[in-house]
């Protein structure tokens, strides 16, 4: 009885010493992880000013992975900590249909860089997130936002990796385990909207972002005006009916003119500006239409290369598969 009792303690012992291993593995993880500070720092800015321009983020990742991936967009379309605007962000695994029409169709490697090519514009963000950093659709989703003119970001375990060395920029967590590199990726998403959310507090994309009460505010200020113009107020009524001609508003429809977005571009409804071609900065309009200087549309030019996007050459083998997340 007495050994018996005796080996049940030694297990629950060695069971306990193996999630204290886990806790020491992750602490000491988390300490060279402190180092990465200043680059999610940076990444939390910079997406701020991208995504308040009207850019978007999309995110992917597999397994684990994608479950991160969606909870970074949940945080920015809905809310981190305190109540702000809602932000563009995509989880592109989120789409079941799509997903798995495309891995049928085309084959896994192609999930994500088909949904890259549907939705990604010059200037938006691709964040991937890969514990092996060599998972073969996210490399293919990489080359494809480089391709489109996207920025693209990585979080993967030890470097070197492939994605890394893909990626414009990446966080790599040095850690033997995948389960640590994931619990820190979970800690680098939650620094990621910390920064985010500070950005935005500093005004980093208010000049971008819709502000839906300017309007009231400069009836008020021009109210308040003593129609000399010393108090200001025509001038800051009028810069407000410039901004809302140009802006879009928060459920990213243009104004109710109809006209281009910020900066004389587009509405994001596909309608091009108001005199029919490209936005002021002579870009093609989103409809497809070519712009002043004769060149396809946007629309056109990613038609034309989705419908070569992931067709093998017949007769040609199928791509390896792998099963990295």
């Amino acid at each position: 009885m007495k050994s018996r009792t005796k080996a049940v303690t030694d297990t629950a012992h060695g069971s306990t010493a193996t999630a204290t291993t886990h806790c020491d593995d992750l602490a000491k993880a988390l300490e060279a992880f402190r180092d990465h500070g200043p680059l999610i720092e940076r990444w939390g800015t910079e997406l701020a000013r991208r995504l308040g321009a009207g850019a978007r983020l999309l995110v992917a990742g597999n397994g684990g992975s994608a479950a991160q991936a969606q909870h970074l967009t949940a945080e920015l379309v809905g809310r981190y900590r305190d109540d702000r605007p809602p932000f563009s962000a995509v989880a592109l695994h989120a789409d079941t249909s799509s997903t798995t029409a495309i891995a049928n169709d085309y084959g896994v490697q192609e999930v994500f860089a088909r949904q890259t090519a549907a939705h990604g514009r010059p200037g938006d963000v691709l964040l991937l997130l890969s514990t092996s950093g060599a998972s073969a659709n996210l490399l293919a989703a990489a080359d494809r936002a480089h391709r489109l003119g996207m920025t693209v970001w990585a979080l993967t375990g030890r470097a070197p990796n492939p994605l890394q060395l893909g990626a414009d920029d990446a966080l790599c967590v040095d850690a033997p385990l995948g389960a640590t590199v994931q619990e820190l990726h979970l800690v680098a998403v939650h620094m990621l909207c910390e920064a985010f959310d500070q950005a935005v507090d500093r005004g980093e994309a208010d000049h971008w972002t819709a502000d839906t009460g300017a309007d009231d505010r400069a009836d008020a200020d021009a109210d308040a005006d003593t129609g000399d113009g010393s108090g200001g107020g025509g001038e800051r009524r009028a810069e407000a009916e410039r901004v809302a001609r140009g802006r879009r508003g928060l459920d990213g429809r243009p104004d109710a003119g109809g006209g281009p977005g910020a900066g004389g571009r587009p509405g994001v409804d596909g309608r091009p500006s108001a005199d029919g071609g490209s936005g002021a900065d002579g870009r093609p309009g989103v409809d497809g239409r070519p712009g002043a200087d004769g060149k396809p549309g946007v629309v056109g030019r990613l038609v034309g290369r989705a419908r070569t996007v992931g067709r093998a050459a017949p007769g040609a083998p199928a791509a390896p598969r792998k099963g990295h997340t």
